[in-house]
């Protein structure tokens, strides 16, 4: 008999998306009398909770569980306190899960002896535009997304220090604690940097793939990125780990860098050179082997503001993180901490 599995997803004013990834979840070949399904809502006023209470008269396993705090790491929180199963999976409303995504990364967890399972994700454009495919191009290339293996997908089962989701046992977050409830942003990065300073392992297998929905505009992509750059930081105020990779740093040292090299330009342009060419040649270099790939020309002279326009923001992001970090002055955790599990 398989163990009792609970999927959460969290939420809040997900009208648009959270119908399909119901769907997707509910459409699983997991056994269904082995399944619950808990959407933690965290005071959806667009017709989120309509749709939840329309999907829990069809279907006992969905349930709806209540979030006042509406933060992601408290959503996250409240479903696994309120979780029924052995094994508990994350699911954002923002994708849509392969049929077989359940089952198989409860057997790869069950298998492998890891404490953490996850799969690729494929990157889609939540609405078409110009920029809908390049932007999508650049969220699964090395070049604007370095080393971040479940963006950029895999060939074989890897050891990796995260994934998107996540299934993990409960005795997990009995050992580690729970999700920081001070991080709007970054919590399972954080999370799962703290299960490997533990001794844990995460596991990223290739069969396991869910669909994302990415933005597709320039401006809320700007923003989105902006925002990931300033929470790669701000958690340093929070986290007892080193809450990040080294790759979520590197925007970060390329915005310094240009910014210096842009201050000795009235003496001197070699700095700036040294900067921006040798950026420039790799952003084309990335930007024909995309367009080659995609086999759309035109991506060859669109991806390189793309790729411009993701770096930059995240590295002007996490500028605005590292000034809020030296204003705050204060030592880690002073503000937030990691919750201890029920």
């Amino acid at each position: 008999m398989k163990p009792f599995l609970t999927v959460i997803i969290p939420c809040r004013n997900e009208v648009r998306f959270l119908g399909g990834c119901l769907a997707s979840v509910v459409a699983n070949d997991y056994p269904p009398d082995r399944l619950e399904v808990l959407v933690i809502d965290g005071g959806s006023t667009d017709g989120t909770r309509e749709l939840i209470a329309s999907y829990q008269r069809r279907d006992a396993r969905v349930r709806l569980v209540e979030n006042p705090q509406g933060s992601t790491p408290w959503a996250l929180n409240h479903g696994i306190k309120a979780a029924r199963g052995e094994i508990l999976a994350r699911v954002d409303a923002h994708a849509c899960i392969a049929p077989q995504y359940l089952t198989r990364s409860v057997e790869h967890l069950l298998r492998s002896g890891a404490d953490n399972v996850g799969g690729v994700m494929r990157t889609l454009p939540q609405d078409p535009g110009f920029f809908a495919g390049p932007i999508v191009a650049a969220l699964g290339h090395r070049f604007g997304v370095g080393n971040s293996h479940f963006r950029v997908g895999c060939g074989e089962p890897r050891w990796v220090d995260t994934v998107f989701g996540g299934c993990w046992r409960r005795e997990v977050f009995e050992r580690i604690g729970l999700f920081n409830t001070a991080l709007e942003r970054s919590q399972d990065m954080e999370f799962s940097l703290r299960l490997k300073a533990a001794g844990g392992r995460t596991l990223l297998v290739p069969d396991v793939a869910s669909d994302y929905f990415a933005r597709s505009r320039m401006g809320p992509f700007w923003r989105h990125n902006w925002l990931n750059g300033e929470w790669a930081i701000l958690p340093f105020l929070y986290s007892s780990v080193l809450p990040v990779a080294p790759r979520h740093l590197i925007p970060l040292l390329f915005v310094a860098s240009l910014g210096l090299a842009l201050a000795v330009v009235p003496w001197t342009r070699e700095p700036l050179a040294v900067v921006a060419i040798p950026y420039g040649l790799a952003s084309a270099a990335a930007s024909a082997q995309v367009a080659r790939r995609e086999k759309r020309p035109h991506y060859a002279l669109v991806m390189p503001l793309v790729f411009f326009v993701l770096h930059l923001g995240y590295g002007l992001g996490s500028v605005q993180g590292l000034c809020k970090v030296a204003a705050a002055g204060r030592t880690p955790r002073a503000a937030g901490t990691e919750e201890t599990a029920c």
